[in-house]
Protein backbone atom coordinates (compact mmCIF):
# COMPACT_ATOMS: atom_id res chain seq x y z
CA UNK A 1 0.00 0.00 0.00
CA UNK A 2 1.39 3.37 -1.04
CA UNK A 3 0.99 5.98 1.72
CA UNK A 4 2.07 9.61 1.98
CA UNK A 5 2.21 12.03 4.90
CA UNK A 6 -1.02 14.03 4.85
CA UNK A 7 -3.29 11.27 3.52
CA UNK A 8 -6.74 11.15 5.12
CA UNK A 9 -7.73 7.51 5.71
CA UNK A 10 -10.89 5.78 6.90
CA UNK A 11 -10.39 2.95 9.41
CA UNK A 12 -12.66 -0.09 9.80
CA UNK A 13 -13.60 0.62 13.44
CA UNK A 14 -14.29 4.10 14.85
CA UNK A 15 -12.12 5.66 17.55
CA UNK A 16 -13.86 5.98 20.97
CA UNK A 17 -14.46 9.67 20.18
CA UNK A 18 -16.69 8.54 17.29
CA UNK A 19 -14.48 9.49 14.34
CA UNK A 20 -13.19 6.88 11.89
CA UNK A 21 -11.01 9.32 9.90
CA UNK A 22 -7.28 9.73 10.52
CA UNK A 23 -4.52 11.89 9.02
CA UNK A 24 -1.17 10.19 8.36
CA UNK A 25 1.70 12.09 10.04
CA UNK A 26 4.61 9.62 9.63
CA UNK A 27 5.28 6.79 7.18
CA UNK A 28 7.96 4.17 7.70
CA UNK A 29 7.99 0.67 9.14
CA UNK A 30 5.43 2.15 11.54
CA UNK A 31 2.53 4.44 10.62
CA UNK A 32 1.80 7.44 12.86
CA UNK A 33 -1.63 9.00 12.51
CA UNK A 34 -3.75 11.70 14.14
CA UNK A 35 -7.48 11.33 14.81
CA UNK A 36 -9.56 13.85 12.84
CA UNK A 37 -12.08 14.01 15.70
CA UNK A 38 -10.14 14.46 18.93
CA UNK A 39 -6.51 14.88 17.82
CA UNK A 40 -5.18 11.75 19.53
CA UNK A 41 -1.93 10.48 18.00
CA UNK A 42 -1.54 6.72 17.50
CA UNK A 43 1.31 4.68 16.06
CA UNK A 44 0.71 1.26 14.47
CA UNK A 45 3.10 -1.15 12.81
CA UNK A 46 2.53 -1.38 9.06
CA UNK A 47 0.93 -4.89 8.90
CA UNK A 48 -1.61 -3.96 11.60
CA UNK A 49 -2.36 -0.64 9.89
CA UNK A 50 -2.89 -2.28 6.49
CA UNK A 51 -5.29 -4.78 8.06
CA UNK A 52 -7.33 -2.06 9.84
CA UNK A 53 -7.51 0.59 7.09
CA UNK A 54 -10.61 0.63 4.90
CA UNK A 55 -9.64 3.19 2.23
CA UNK A 56 -7.76 6.39 1.52
CA UNK A 57 -10.34 9.20 1.45
CA UNK A 58 -8.17 12.16 0.44
CA UNK A 59 -4.67 11.46 -0.89
CA UNK A 60 -2.00 14.02 -0.04
CA UNK A 61 -0.48 16.00 -2.88
CA UNK A 62 3.03 14.53 -3.37
CA UNK A 63 5.81 17.10 -3.29
CA UNK A 64 7.66 17.38 -6.58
Amino acid sequence: MLLNVGDLVKMRKPHPCGSDQWTITFVGSDIKMKCAGCGRIVMLDRPTFEKRVKKILVPAVPEA
